[in-house]
């Protein structure tokens, strides 16, 4: 019997949650092939079988948490699991097995259960509440009305006198204890991504002295620009010519100027980098990430283009790696994109910087000569940490992002 054990991820990842089983017992796999989905602070991983056999036991079921070296199944190794019915095959085994029967009645039982188990719809959290009161799920009624099994709800059954059990099912539960309200309510446990990002942010807000400065961009040479070039932008590189590469090469352009806001913090050291990696927040479901576009600096407007896109669509199919997650010195966000006009965005520690962009409104603008034109604007929000960064800095840093975003044909040229 073999072992197939957690194992070392990554240098800054020790634990995960068991996401998803790729197999169930009795299946066959091979040495390498994938068998489970661990969900991690980062990413998502699959762990594979480091045996060739045949998975006889799941020991750490779904939403369960394991750590490094953890065992989370047992496999027998090729041609284990045949000795048992080479035995029924002698007279000995044959005149003994109504014996054999008897004592081996309680496992078709527990697994016949197990299936039941397996086929009822309820979340990790419940499977692993049942486990620990030892109750049936298929037991277990619920208010879903998906008839999804919750923590709640196995909660209720645990409570509920035996002879009750039966008729509970047709009964309407008790309102769960666990919450306090008297009205029909979800509760729906936090990923352990989800929780990683809530306690970075809290973290975040509670070391840095946090402030935020804002600015407006008149984008109108931009779009101008965009609208030129975008046809023959697509034709020469193969990828669309769009905003996040000018906010990009803007904000690296102001960081060469103003180097504090590509700084962290070590100790009682400022570490100020000479490299440019910029992380672009994604939206997905499982929330928030931030996937790193290396040496922004050294690549062009498409190159950038091609990063952001690439980066974008493996944030959506869950396929980026964690050195796609690590490491970046500035941090861009884009709430415009979802109709936000204005906000306060958070530093992604340790970075000291983050720069929030907006909606593009067409608003009234007084110009030089005290006309007034209509020009596509945007506010823009740069929240920095105050113990390395002035004031004075700060807004300066967020004006020469402006300058260049307003100027563009020389930002073009010159990345």
């Amino acid at each position: 019997m073999s072992e197939i054990k957690v194992p070392e991820l990554a240098e800054s990842i020790t634990e995960g949650t068991i996401a998803e089983w790729l197999v169930k017992v009795g299946d066959k796999v091979e040495k390498g092939d994938p068998v489970v989905e661990l969900e991690t602070d980062k990413v998502n991983v699959e762990v594979n079988s480091e045996v060739s056999g045949v998975i006889t036991e799941i020991v750490k079921e779904e939403g369960e948490d394991v750590v490094v070296g953890d065992v989370i199944a047992l496999a027998s190794e090729e041609g284990g699991a045949t000795p048992e019915p080479a035995k029924e095959e002698t007279p000995a085994a044959k005149e003994e097995a109504p014996k054999e029967e008897t004592k081996a009645a309680p496992a078709p039982a527990a697994k016949l259960e197990e299936t039941s188990n397996r086929d009822v719809i309820a979340s990790p959290a419940a499977r692993k509440r049942a486990r620990e009161l030892n109750i049936d799920l298929s037991t277990v009624a619920t208010r879903d009305p998906l008839g999804r099994v919750r923590p709640e709800d196995v909660e209720v059954a645990a409570s509920a006198p035996k002879q009750q059990a039966a008729p509970a099912k047709k009964e309407a539960p008790k309102v769960p204890a666990a919450t306090e309200f008297n009205k029909p309510v979800d509760v729906v446990n936090m990923s352990r991504r989800r929780q990683t990002i809530a306690k970075r942010l809290v973290e975040a807000q509670q070391t840095a002295a946090m402030l935020t400065t804002f600015n407006e961009v008149d984008l109108t040479n931009v779009m101008k620009l965009r609208s030129e070039r975008k046809d023959k932008f697509l034709d020469k590189h193969g990828v669309k010519l769009g905003f996040m590469s000018f906010f990009t090469k803007a904000v690296v352009g102001a960081l060469k100027d103003f180097p504090l806001l590509n700084a962290e913090i070590q100790g009682t050291d400022l570490l100020v980098k000479k490299f440019y990696d910029i992380g672009i927040a994604v939206s997905t479901d499982d929330g928030l990430v931030v996937p790193v576009v290396r040496d922004a600096d050294r690549l062009d407007f498409a190159g950038v283009e091609r990063e952001i896109a690439n980066l974008g669509k493996k944030a959506r199919n869950k396929e980026l790696g964690l050195n796609d997650l690590s490491g970046g010195t500035f941090t861009i966000t884009n709430g415009g994109t979802f109709g936000s006009m204005l906000s306060t965005p958070i530093l992604n520690a340790p970075q000291v910087g983050i720069l929030g962009m907006h909606n593009i409104i067409k608003r009234p603008i007084a110009m030089p000569d005290d006309s007034i034109e209509v020009r596509p604007m945007m506010y823009l929000a740069l929240s920095y940490d105050h113990r390395i960064v002035d004031g004075k800095e700060a807004v300066q840093f967020l004006v020469r992002v402006k300058q260049l975003l307003e100027d563009p044909y020389d930002l073009l040229l010159e990345g």
